[in-house]
């Protein structure tokens, strides 16, 4: 049974310790040197870390870094965040290399090295596994996030970490919510926030809010290098790319179609659902869990006029009216 009996966004509007982080954040030096896309990423992290309480004083947060942009863009502004956090916390950036061929991390290496964040990179060969057993047709993925999991959760456990910080954006949340509603017919994105099944970790995303084209314009201007990856990259027509596709395509008759669709998975109503588990946990939340307010005037009461019906009309001065008891098409029941 789905549980809503709390609200699903803690309110940290009257904590003055934590609102502040953000402003400190944006007024440090290194802040206001960046592009006005630098500053505007840093802002919507930020605001999602405090609304979600992703962050707190004493966690220790292990980053995965794939080499790509997101994961790059996210442990530099989560490190420098940490500069400016009115508590202290942890960030340890790990990579897993996967030994996959022409896999050259050296850039990677070098740039961790001059960063001064702490930081592991483990080798395990999960490459030969995940092609040896996948299917001709099918994606590589999903065998390859399930192994690349599985040793990153032993690694955060090695390290004492209680959360790990994934680097998915806006886009990666809409094309999943795409995917999971036209090929495996369930409504589910992605949260910015969860339990691990074991209950071991919390895994965090600091940048669920973030549209990907100002990940891509950021990390440009900052110059990562980055890393192909040759497995998910030397497949196509996978349904990822089809669902990006096809936002790409609404884009171009409904310009801000993804901020629309990202406000609409945070704006969710229960109650107008078919989900019967979701209905029955929405008609039993507690009495401060409520919807926000909709105006909604009702329906009009009109009165059809009658053009057919199986009952004799009788008239009542100039109103011709369905016989007493009549089913007509007449009635003003909405």
């Amino acid at each position: 049974m789905v549980s809503l009996d709390e609200p699903s966004r803690p309110d940290v509007s009257h904590d003055p310790q934590r609102v502040a982080w953000t402003a400190l954040v944006q007024k440090s030096a290194s802040s206001r040197q960046k592009s006005k896309t630098g500053r505007k990423i840093t802002r919507t992290m930020m605001q999602t870390i405090e609304r979600w309480e992703l962050v707190q004083s004493g966690d220790k947060i292990m980053v995965a870094i794939s080499g790509g942009k997101d994961s790059y863009t996210l442990l530099d502004l989560l490190w420098e965040a940490k500069g400016r956090a009115p508590f202290d916390f942890d960030v340890v950036g790990v990579h897993l290399d996967q030994v996959q061929p022409g896999y050259d991390g050296r850039l990677l290496l070098d740039w961790l090295q001059k960063s001064g964040i702490p930081f592991e990179i483990v080798q395990e060969d999960t490459y030969s596994v995940v092609v040896g057993g996948t299917r001709d047709g099918q994606a590589y993925c999903f065998l390859c996030s399930r192994l690349r999991r599985g040793i990153l959760y032993s690694v955060a456990e090695r390290l004492g970490c209680n959360k790990i910080a994934l680097g998915h954006h806006r886009d990666d949340a809409l094309e999943t919510l795409l995917m999971n509603l036209c090929y495996a017919g369930k409504l589910q994105a992605m949260p910015a926030r969860y339990t691990t099944d074991d209950g071991r970790f919390s895994v965090i995303r600091p940048l669920i809010d973030c549209a990907e084209k100002d990940i891509r314009v950021f990390a440009a201007e900052k110059s990562y290098p980055i890393l192909p990856c040759n497995l998910c990259g030397s497949q196509d027509g996978l349904k990822r790319d089809v669902m990006s596709e096809l936002l790409s395509t609404l884009e171009k008759t409904i310009p801000d179609v993804r901020a629309v669709m990202h406000h609409a998975i945070s704006n969710v109503r229960p109650s107008h659902l078919l989900d019967i588990d979701v209905a029955g946990a929405w008609e039993a939340r507690s009495a401060e869990v409520q919807p926000k307010a909709v105006k909604d005037a009702g329906p009009r009461r009109l009165t059809g006029a009658v053009v057919a019906t199986s009952t004799p009309l009788v008239r009542r001065g100039a109103l011709a009216i369905v016989s007493e008891g009549g089913t007509g098409l007449g009635s003003d029941e909405p």
